[in-house]
């Protein structure tokens, strides 16, 4: 998937390194004090064919190391850049928009931060360059003594800043040479179950940093299910629990992750998992033909599930100010029924009702989750849903703009990634046999080790370990890892914290940079223990 970049420029010698697809290339000599020799496992350049230099020789300069890598570096001679006590960061002239970035990076590097006026030695300047490249993308060039760091956009600064500030923990410096960087996947990100388990604001904000770091876009919020409804409600109250967010606290959150330009990804999920709101609506839940009640799945025949949906649906649309919204939609009881007509006949009436004679209750449930994709658009939100909401056969359809997020091949009327990506439809990967941090490890679920994510997985591995034909690449958004809390006493906070760390890493560097990372999982742990010790 990595492009192969192997002719020489102007007299230079390029060096491909595999995975993050590293252009080496030679500059000329420069003169100044240098870093310290190159590291024992790099690689040994080519002969230079610069004329000589009166001045002091440096080694040839090596790609940054950083979580995920850089996917191009242009090698030189030089000193590279260091924070030191006369440097600072400085916005370029008309970037004033880059403040917050600026701010942020020079109370991390220790240095001062001077505003928008022009650079002098031993700056970082930061600057955007509207159209020059894709978006998320940035140049990072260390010459003369100083950093200019350029992108399209706030955010591709902003990951420029992130791969400088690794490569000052890693290694104490920034490498001379040009660092051109893109991410290979548009979502990156992590999933977090706060129903089923509750975390501080404190914790959650703890993540959205560590998620920074790492050139993580993406915290799907997955706020509802049986056992809790996390987050005040003006509209009703009576379905919160206890234990809970509030809107105040949201709003914090959603402040800072605006900064670090990560996109929230809020969920309600229905018509299933929602036993905390039955709770306080005991006449909307589902009953079957005897009169059993059945657990989370509300009765979608009645119309008073769809008002008591769309009142919540319509209240945190506006409190979450994001692009996206996921309805959930799976695991609905009604439909892992042996003859689900028989069993719900109130659901079976109400689709031929809706949809004629042919309809069964599938068909209900698919216009259900069209519904709510309705509510959520005029809000500016694209819908998501997960992949056991979408079914073969039936009569209605799901909506072509719902992204799928594919997460098991265990549903009801199982189904493989390729008949979603065949029609058309684009996914998201949260493949539960990698990406799956289920406390307390129920239903054979293991906890999942960066290792295996390191060497295994990739973007196109959607079900089990076999990847879907690369044709459906670009298709494929991205990917999260995802944090269930089934039995929530199982691990603490901080726990969970520590057992995610190196899969979450592991994740970055695979939505990031395609192909087969150039370090091993031995050197990949060393460096994440230098990174994250240095901080």
């Amino acid at each position: 998937m990595s492009p192969s970049r192997g002719a020489l420029v102007a007299g230079a010698v390029l060096t491909a390194v595999a995975a993050a697809t590293i252009t080496v290339v030679v500059w000329q000599e420069g003169s100044g004090g240098g870093l310290a020799g190159k590291r024992p496992d790099a690689r040994t350049p080519a002969p230079s064919t610069a004329a000589p230099s009166p001045t002091r020789s440096y080694p040839l300069s090596t790609a940054p190391r950083t979580i995920p890598a850089v996917r191009e570096h242009l090698a030189a001679r030089g000193p590279g850049w260091r924070p030191g006590p006369d440097g600072g960061v400085v916005v370029a002239g008309g970037s004033a928009a880059l403040a917050d970035e600026g701010r942020l990076l020079a109370e991390e590097l220790k240095i001062h931060y001077r505003g928008e006026v022009p650079a002098r030695a031993g700056d970082v300047e930061l600057a955007l360059a509207p159209g020059g490249g894709a978006p998320e993308s940035y140049t990072l060039d260390v010459r003369d003594g100083r950093v200019r760091i350029s992108g399209p956009d706030q955010a591709g600064v902003f990951y420029g800043t992130r791969t400088l500030k690794q490569s000052v923990r890693a290694d104490g410096a920034m490498p001379e040479g040009e660092v051109r960087d893109r991410p290979d996947r548009p979502q990156r990100g992590l999933n977090l179950d706060i129903a089923r388990k509750y975390y501080t604001a404190a914790w959650i904000e703890d993540r959205l940093r560590e998620m920074a770091d790492l050139k993580l876009n993406q915290l799907g919020l997955h706020f509802s299910d049986d056992q809790a409804f996390r987050i005040e409600s003006d509209t009703h109250p009576e379905v919160v629990s206890p234990e809970h967010l509030s809107k105040a606290e949201v709003r914090r959150i959603l402040a800072l992750a605006s900064r670090l330009h990560i996109e929230v990804v809020p969920e309600i999920d229905s018509p299933g998992h929602l036993g905390a709101v039955l709770r306080a609506h005991p006449g909307l839940q589902l009953r079957n033909v005897s009169g059993t009640p059945s657990p989370g799945s509300l009765d979608i025949s009645d119309p008073g599930s769809a008002k008591l949906i769309d009142e919540l649906l319509g209240e945190y649309t506006e409190l979450f100010g994001g692009a996206y919204w996921h309805l959930g939609g799976d695991e609905y009881l009604a439909l892992m029924a042996r003859d689900p007509a028989a069993s719900y006949p109130q659901l079976q009436r109400a689709a031929q009702q809706k949809y004629g004679a042919q309809a069964g209750i599938k068909d209900l449930a698919t216009g259900w989750l069209n519904d709510r994709a309705a509510v959520v658009r005029p809000h500016g939100k694209r819908p998501k849903a997960w992949n056991d909401g979408f079914f073969r056969d039936g009569i209605v359809h799901a909506d072509k703009d719902i992204e799928v997020e594919y997460w098991t091949g265990r549903e009801y009327g199982a189904r493989q990634p390729e008949e979603y990506l065949r029609e058309g439809r684009r996914v998201v990967n949260l493949n539960d046999e990698f990406l799956y941090y289920v406390l307390g490890q129920p239903n054979n679920f293991v906890y999942p080790t960066g290792e295996r994510i390191y060497d295994q997985w990739t973007p196109l591995v959607l079900r089990g370990t076999r990847p879907v034909p690369a044709r459906y690449s670009g298709q494929i958004l991205g990917g999260r890892f995802a944090v269930w809390g089934d039995l929530p006493q199982a691990q603490t906070a901080a726990q969970v914290a520590q057992g995610i760390r190196m899969p979450l890493r592991a994740t970055a560097q695979k939505l990031w940079a395609p192909g087969k990372p150039a370090l091993s999982w031995d050197g990949f742990r060393a460096l994440a223990a230098r990174i994250d010790g240095a901080g």
